[in-house]
């Protein structure tokens, strides 16, 4: 797999010519791979592509992989930032979840990453299902200022059909999801890290001021990026790459130097419904000016009209030209996006 990920990177590398500023290794648990393995495939981004000296470089771990040994190994690597897959501090919930850490090596990998020099943190929790009542809510967000992570994502439990929790509560063997919890906990969260000073930068995700993660906002403003691995998806501006999601025939192809990925080229409403779709959920909003100059005065026109309902709602505001969703629209972000896209009724043949 190192092998079919470094060529990977070699047959990519005139995709993206700028410098690069960031750099995410994610999509499962990339933790678990042996230091020379992620050493080769830093050798082979730094030799085809012109890395920032200042890029930062994060790493997706699972608690119980962050042992001494790992973080000791990760030292030796330019990774600089970890994302760490906390989702609760009890530990109840985290069998619930059928997860392989417990509540005591949460918390000690957030310390021993610190304690090695690893102050760039971002830590994920998960809200909305049955077994957190709101004390154990305020207790996991509380953990987390007091430990001073500068970066939090928080998700609400989401329930993907043919899935082991999708047939337990079809049967009644589980308590169903209630979206009146996920939104009164969302809330919550909002409240509570605003009143001690992080950003709500982007609907999932909150930040100390300035600790903002690169990569991500990148995404959400519609910097291209190279997608490596298998279901890795990429974008350069009128195109979108995805991987086959199939490790043997990644790693079969690769071996002869062929890629393997579909191609989609996005036409002006697909460019623009993907621009609205990331803007909004941000703090900086979808911008007014870009619609226009970017995409004409008629996609500019039905944005301001399809915007009036949610306005009027207050589930918008318009401000500066500039559209922001408030409290209450981000209750209801993808749903407002959605409301605002744009349909070509007259596609080419």
């Amino acid at each position: 797999m190192t092998d079919a990920i470094c060529k990977e990177i070699v047959l990519k590398k005139d995709r993206i010519t700028d410098q690069v500023g960031s750099i995410y290794f994610g999509g499962g648990t990339p933790s678990v791979l042996p230091e020379a393995s992620m050493a080769k495939i830093f050798n082979t981004l730094t030799t085809h592509f012109s890395i920032a000296s200042d890029a930062e470089i994060t790493i997706e771990t699972n608690p119980d992989d962050l042992d001494a040994k790992k973080i000791a190994q990760l030292r030796q690597l330019p990774v600089n930032r970890f994302s760490i897959g906390v989702q609760s501090f009890f530990n109840e919930d985290l069998v619930w979840m059928n997860r392989a850490h417990n509540a005591s090596e949460a918390e000690t990998c957030i310390k021993r990453s610190q304690d090695a020099g690893f102050e760039n943190l971002t830590v994920d929790l998960i809200y909305g299902y049955p077994l957190l009542t709101d004390e154990k809510w305020f207790s996991n967000i509380n953990k987390l200022v007091d430990l001073q992570i500068p970066h939090i994502s928080a998700y609400s439990l989401t329930v993907e059909p043919r899935t082991a929790l999708a047939h337990a509560i079809k049967k009644g063997n589980q308590i169903p999801v209630n979206d009146q919890q996920s939104a009164s906990q969302f809330v919550s969260l909002i409240d509570k890290l605003a009143a001690t000073g992080f950003d709500h930068y982007e609907i999932s995700n909150f930040s100390r001021p300035g600790r903002h993660a690169i990569h991500n906002t990148n995404y959400w403003r519609g910097v291209p990026y190279l997608g490596i691995g298998p279901s890795a998806h990429g974008f350069n501006s009128n195109l979108r790459y995805l991987n086959l999601a199939n490790n043997a025939k990644y790693i079969e192809n690769l071996s002869v130097n062929k890629l393997v990925e579909t191609v989609e080229e996005l036409d002006e409403y697909d460019r623009f419904n993907e621009y609205i779709m990331t803007s909004l959920r941000t703090m900086w909003g979808t911008d007014l000016d870009k619609v226009k100059n970017d995409f004409g005065k008629l996609f500019l026109a039905d944005t301001l009209k399809n915007i009036e309902p949610f306005i009027q709602r207050d589930w918008l505001k318009h401000e500066n030209n500039k559209l922001v969703l408030t409290l209450d629209g981000k209750l209801f972000a993808d749903y407002i996006a959605s409301e605002l896209f744009l349909i070509n009724e007259h596609p080419e043949n």
